[in-house]
Protein backbone atom coordinates (compact mmCIF):
# COMPACT_ATOMS: atom_id res chain seq x y z
CA UNK A 1 0.00 0.00 0.00
CA UNK A 2 1.81 3.24 -0.97
CA UNK A 3 1.21 6.75 0.22
CA UNK A 4 -0.53 9.49 -1.86
CA UNK A 5 2.48 11.23 -2.81
CA UNK A 6 4.30 8.43 -3.89
CA UNK A 7 1.11 7.84 -6.30
CA UNK A 8 0.62 11.90 -7.41
CA UNK A 9 5.09 11.24 -7.88
CA UNK A 10 4.23 8.24 -10.12
CA UNK A 11 1.71 9.78 -12.09
CA UNK A 12 3.49 12.93 -12.76
CA UNK A 13 6.52 11.20 -13.93
CA UNK A 14 9.05 12.04 -11.19
CA UNK A 15 9.88 9.04 -9.68
CA UNK A 16 9.41 5.53 -11.59
CA UNK A 17 8.25 2.16 -10.23
CA UNK A 18 11.11 0.61 -9.04
CA UNK A 19 12.63 4.01 -7.31
CA UNK A 20 8.69 3.80 -5.57
CA UNK A 21 9.11 -0.22 -4.38
CA UNK A 22 12.75 0.55 -3.22
CA UNK A 23 11.87 3.34 -0.90
CA UNK A 24 8.88 1.25 0.34
CA UNK A 25 11.12 -1.88 0.88
CA UNK A 26 13.34 0.71 3.36
CA UNK A 27 10.51 2.07 5.05
CA UNK A 28 9.24 -0.97 5.90
CA UNK A 29 12.40 -2.34 7.12
CA UNK A 30 12.90 0.49 9.46
CA UNK A 31 9.72 -0.32 11.08
CA UNK A 32 10.41 -3.65 11.55
CA UNK A 33 13.72 -3.00 12.37
CA UNK A 34 15.65 -4.10 15.56
CA UNK A 35 16.64 -1.48 18.01
CA UNK A 36 20.07 -1.51 18.58
CA UNK A 37 21.25 -3.91 20.85
CA UNK A 38 22.87 -2.29 24.16
CA UNK A 39 26.31 -3.38 25.12
CA UNK A 40 26.95 -6.19 27.69
CA UNK A 41 27.26 -4.77 31.32
CA UNK A 42 31.12 -6.21 31.01
CA UNK A 43 32.37 -4.07 27.80
CA UNK A 44 30.42 -1.23 29.61
CA UNK A 45 32.22 -1.74 33.02
CA UNK A 46 35.71 -2.13 31.14
CA UNK A 47 35.43 1.02 29.13
CA UNK A 48 34.71 2.67 32.19
CA UNK A 49 37.81 1.60 33.57
CA UNK A 50 39.92 2.48 31.09
CA UNK A 51 38.77 5.75 30.86
CA UNK A 52 39.51 5.74 34.76
CA UNK A 53 43.02 4.32 34.49
CA UNK A 54 43.64 7.10 31.44
CA UNK A 55 42.39 9.77 33.49
CA UNK A 56 44.25 8.89 36.85
CA UNK A 57 47.48 8.24 34.47
CA UNK A 58 47.18 11.69 32.96
CA UNK A 59 46.77 12.76 36.40
CA UNK A 60 50.33 11.21 37.11
CA UNK A 61 51.82 12.93 33.93
CA UNK A 62 50.71 16.25 34.83
CA UNK A 63 52.19 15.85 38.57
CA UNK A 64 55.68 14.50 37.65
CA UNK A 65 55.59 17.47 34.63
CA UNK A 66 55.28 19.79 37.97
CA UNK A 67 57.45 18.50 40.22
CA UNK A 68 60.31 18.52 37.09
CA UNK A 69 59.34 21.92 36.49
CA UNK A 70 60.45 22.79 40.17
CA UNK A 71 63.08 20.86 40.71
CA UNK A 72 64.52 22.96 36.98
CA UNK A 73 62.93 25.91 39.10
CA UNK A 74 64.87 25.58 42.03
CA UNK A 75 68.32 24.35 40.20
CA UNK A 76 68.02 27.55 38.06
CA UNK A 77 68.01 29.32 41.18
CA UNK A 78 70.91 27.88 42.50
CA UNK A 79 72.58 28.78 39.95
CA UNK A 80 72.05 32.39 39.52
CA UNK A 81 73.19 32.63 43.75
CA UNK A 82 76.42 30.38 42.91
CA UNK A 83 77.20 32.84 39.51
CA UNK A 84 76.19 36.50 41.40
CA UNK A 85 76.72 35.74 45.09
CA UNK A 86 78.93 39.10 46.87
CA UNK A 87 82.25 38.13 48.47
CA UNK A 88 81.94 38.74 52.17
CA UNK A 89 84.72 40.17 54.13
CA UNK A 90 84.49 41.45 57.54
CA UNK A 91 83.95 40.63 61.28
CA UNK A 92 80.40 42.26 62.00
CA UNK A 93 77.56 39.82 62.70
CA UNK A 94 74.76 41.03 60.72
CA UNK A 95 71.71 39.31 62.75
CA UNK A 96 68.04 38.32 61.19
CA UNK A 97 65.14 36.93 61.55
CA UNK A 98 65.32 33.05 59.45
CA UNK A 99 61.87 31.32 60.23
CA UNK A 100 61.46 31.26 64.24
CA UNK A 101 65.74 31.27 64.46
CA UNK A 102 68.43 34.07 64.49
CA UNK A 103 70.94 33.63 62.20
CA UNK A 104 73.67 35.67 61.73
CA UNK A 105 76.28 36.23 58.67
CA UNK A 106 79.66 38.18 58.91
CA UNK A 107 80.05 41.42 57.14
CA UNK A 108 81.80 44.80 57.02
CA UNK A 109 80.21 48.33 57.48
CA UNK A 110 79.74 48.48 53.58
CA UNK A 111 78.40 45.29 53.20
CA UNK A 112 75.99 46.23 55.99
CA UNK A 113 75.18 49.44 54.53
CA UNK A 114 74.10 47.87 51.43
CA UNK A 115 71.96 45.39 53.21
CA UNK A 116 69.98 47.93 55.44
CA UNK A 117 69.80 49.99 52.07
CA UNK A 118 68.08 46.82 50.13
CA UNK A 119 70.86 46.67 47.29
CA UNK A 120 71.49 43.51 48.67
CA UNK A 121 69.58 40.56 49.71
CA UNK A 122 70.04 37.34 51.72
CA UNK A 123 69.50 34.10 50.30
CA UNK A 124 69.23 30.75 51.55
CA UNK A 125 71.95 28.34 49.68
CA UNK A 126 72.75 25.13 50.99
CA UNK A 127 73.23 25.23 55.01
CA UNK A 128 74.13 28.57 55.17
CA UNK A 129 73.13 31.92 53.32
CA UNK A 130 74.61 34.17 50.81
CA UNK A 131 74.78 37.51 49.95
CA UNK A 132 73.36 38.44 46.60
CA UNK A 133 72.41 41.87 44.53
CA UNK A 134 69.19 43.18 43.95
CA UNK A 135 68.35 41.89 40.57
CA UNK A 136 69.80 38.59 41.08
CA UNK A 137 67.23 38.40 43.76
CA UNK A 138 64.43 39.69 41.92
CA UNK A 139 65.50 36.79 39.39
CA UNK A 140 65.26 34.40 42.41
CA UNK A 141 61.85 35.83 43.82
CA UNK A 142 60.02 34.60 40.42
CA UNK A 143 61.88 30.62 40.68
CA UNK A 144 61.85 30.07 44.47
CA UNK A 145 60.71 32.87 46.52
CA UNK A 146 61.32 30.73 50.00
CA UNK A 147 64.90 31.24 49.30
CA UNK A 148 65.02 34.61 50.23
CA UNK A 149 65.24 35.02 53.83
CA UNK A 150 66.09 38.70 54.30
CA UNK A 151 64.82 41.76 51.56
CA UNK A 152 64.45 45.19 52.88
CA UNK A 153 63.43 46.63 50.09
CA UNK A 154 60.07 44.65 50.17
CA UNK A 155 56.90 46.20 51.50
CA UNK A 156 56.60 46.05 54.74
CA UNK A 157 53.12 44.35 56.16
CA UNK A 158 50.39 46.06 56.83
CA UNK A 159 50.49 47.93 59.66
CA UNK A 160 48.77 47.03 62.91
CA UNK A 161 47.44 48.95 65.61
CA UNK A 162 50.72 48.53 67.73
CA UNK A 163 52.46 49.78 65.01
CA UNK A 164 50.46 52.93 65.15
CA UNK A 165 51.06 53.61 68.72
CA UNK A 166 55.01 53.51 68.12
CA UNK A 167 55.48 55.30 65.35
CA UNK A 168 56.80 58.21 66.52
CA UNK A 169 59.41 56.09 67.73
CA UNK A 170 61.29 54.34 64.47
CA UNK A 171 63.80 52.46 64.46
CA UNK A 172 66.73 52.02 62.13
CA UNK A 173 66.94 49.53 59.54
CA UNK A 174 70.25 48.52 60.30
CA UNK A 175 70.04 48.34 63.82
CA UNK A 176 72.80 45.60 65.50
CA UNK A 177 71.09 42.94 67.69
Amino acid sequence: MRNPLQDQLLKAGLVNKAKVNQVAREQAKQRQGKAPVAPPPEQVEAQRLQAERAERDRAIAAERNAQARAAEQRAQARQIIEAHKVERSGDIPYRFADGPRIASVLVDLRLRAQLASGALVIVRHGEGYELIPRAAADRIHERDAGLIVLDHSLTPPAASDDDDAYRQFPVPDDLIW
